[in-house]
């Protein structure tokens, strides 16, 4: 498999292991080559290389979404994946922004996506359509080529198109299997949205260069179904965002004492539990260790650099916490000015450099300059070292308050807050103020049959953080404005305070 990345170079040696398991049976490694292949010759349609053309694809978790993803590659181009639960907008953004040609589905999603495809001349090839046994000639493919371009998340701006090499793919996931210890016996789950660095990098192609099983849902998150497996020891690895562990510590409480003891008892038996994509509340952290033994890894990225930062496998994985850098990733804290912040304690913008750092925004060079001060990668992210571990305080433009000339984590204050019994789920951000610059203001949700007002809570919280850290706005609110990943849209948040 000469020009090939080294992952789908590695599925040679795996060949009859289970690649997938899904509804509709399993698909081995061998198998899924092969579909990759014929996926690779449909779109070269005769042609030796796509040269780096902009393939989009939206299916449901699953072997068709690596199938696609993987002959995308091969056959030389870019791919493009899409969030099948975006809006209309949304996917009119990305496929625009990108120049997509090609944008490669399931019959079941055609007619949701033939009207966009029809508005800007995009090719709508349907998988399940296409004749399997195409075999072809594939391009010769070096590590510096481009091979994804994701789009952030759009918490705090317009998404842009982070484009990464094959390289930086490779780069972005041997750290992580190095560090996190994958091996050929793994299983993992598979329901989160299938748009997402944490996805794409650390379940899936983490798990598909090891030789590991992918369970896959096609139907995305399923609760009583991945409890179902868990209580059967189906999976040795678990990785989930915040949220997740909110719904499953809810379940967990409801649950018949027999029910409980099994699902607690597979989580327990697990060699390795993650968190990420969101800040875990230390309380969640310890509610999880308190019900399953198992200490959560939480680590630290982002669309344009992969993983950075990690609680280690062996030793101390610290609550509030993202750990040390990855193997192979530098990391510094940088102040206002740009200088490198060399106290501990001192908060700083986290810079990052190492070969798993995004190429470029595609076709947004000020965006690209912008961002970078020779090789390092300005995250927006702002964290303090402690002890050789970085917390992270929060993103620079929505997280850090500034407030009467101090500079306040959100993140911290909503740790806090969330010890209160009255407290589900809460949302910290600045609301402008013509005296303090910003007041802490707080979007909260309100446990069943709790009451609270501002002055009870100042009143709790006095005791607990200092007076210009208590929130002196509050809104209730049902439910907080989340992405599809689970990450509050402080942008929102903000919109609800004013």
């Amino acid at each position: 498999m000469s020009g090939s990345p080294l992952l789908m170079q590695r599925a040679l040696d795996h060949g009859n292991r289970v690649a997938f398991t899904e509804a509709n049976g399993q698909v081995t490694y061998a198998q899924l080559l092969e579909r990759s292949e014929a996926i690779a010759a449909t779109l070269l349609s005769g042609a030796s290389d796509l040269d780096e053309q902009r393939i989009a694809f939206a299916t449901p978790a699953g072997s068709d979404y690596a199938a696609i993803q993987w002959g995308i590659w091969r056959a030389g181009g870019i791919a493009v994946p899409l969030n099948i639960h975006a809006t209309t907008g949304e996917l009119q953004h990305c496929t625009s922004a990108a120049g997509v040609t090609i944008l490669v589905t399931l019959s079941e999603l055609r007619d949701q996506l033939a009207p966009l495809c029809e508005a800007q001349g995009i090719n709508l090839i349907c998988l399940d359509q296409l004749p399997l046994e195409q075999r072809c000639t594939l391009p010769e493919l070096d590590l510096s080529r481009r091979a994804m371009i994701i789009f952030t998340s759009g918490t705090t701006s317009k998404p842009k198109g982070v484009v990464t090499t094959h390289g930086n793919i490779q780069a972005q996931v041997t750290t992580l299997i190095d560090s996190w210890q994958w091996r050929r016996e793994d299983v993992i789950h598979l329901f989160l949205p299938m748009h997402h660095v944490h996805v794409i990098i650390n379940v899936m192609n983490c798990a598909l260069w090891a030789g590991a099983t992918v369970d896959a849902y096609d139907d995305g998150f399923d609760l009583p179904r991945v409890c179902q497996r868990v209580s059967e020891h189906a999976y040795t690895v678990f990785m989930a965002v915040p949220t997740i562990y909110v719904k499953l510590i809810q379940a967990l409480e409801q649950m018949d004492p027999a029910e409980k003891a099994a699902t607690c008892a597979g989580f327990a038996a697990m060699r390795l539990m993650v968190s990420g994509s969101a800040a875990l509340p230390v309380t969640i952290h310890q509610q999880w260790r308190q019900l399953t033994g198992q200490v959560l890894l939480e680590r630290y990225g982002m669309t344009e650099i992969g993983m950075a930062l990690s609680n280690p496998y062996d030793g101390e994985r610290r609550p509030g916490c993202v750990g040390m850098p990855l193997p192979g990733v530098a990391v510094e804290l940088h102040d206002e000015e740009g200088q490198v912040v060399t106290t501990e304690g001192e908060p700083g913008e986290i810079w990052v450099q190492g070969p798993n750092v995004f190429l470029e925004y595609w076709q947004n060079p000020r965006a690209t300059e912008e961002s970078f001060t020779r090789q390092w990668f300005h995250t927006g992210d702002v964290a303090v070292l402690e002890e050789g571990y970085y917390r992270i305080m929060g993103r620079q433009s929505v997280d850090i308050i500034k407030s009467g000339g101090y500079k306040l984590s959100a993140l911290e204050i909503e740790n806090v807050l969330l010890d209160h019994p009255a407290i589900a789920e809460c949302a910290v951000v600045g609301a402008e103020d013509p005296t303090w610059g910003e007041l802490v203001a707080a979007a909260l949700v309100i446990r069943h049959g709790h009451t609270l007002t501002r002055e009870a809570l100042a009143d709790w919280a006095s005791e607990k953080m200092s007076a210009y850290k208590i929130p002196r706005k509050l809104v209730f609110v049902e439910d907080l404005p989340r992405n599809a990943m689970g990450k509050v849209i402080k942008a929102e948040v903000a919109a609800l305070v004013r």
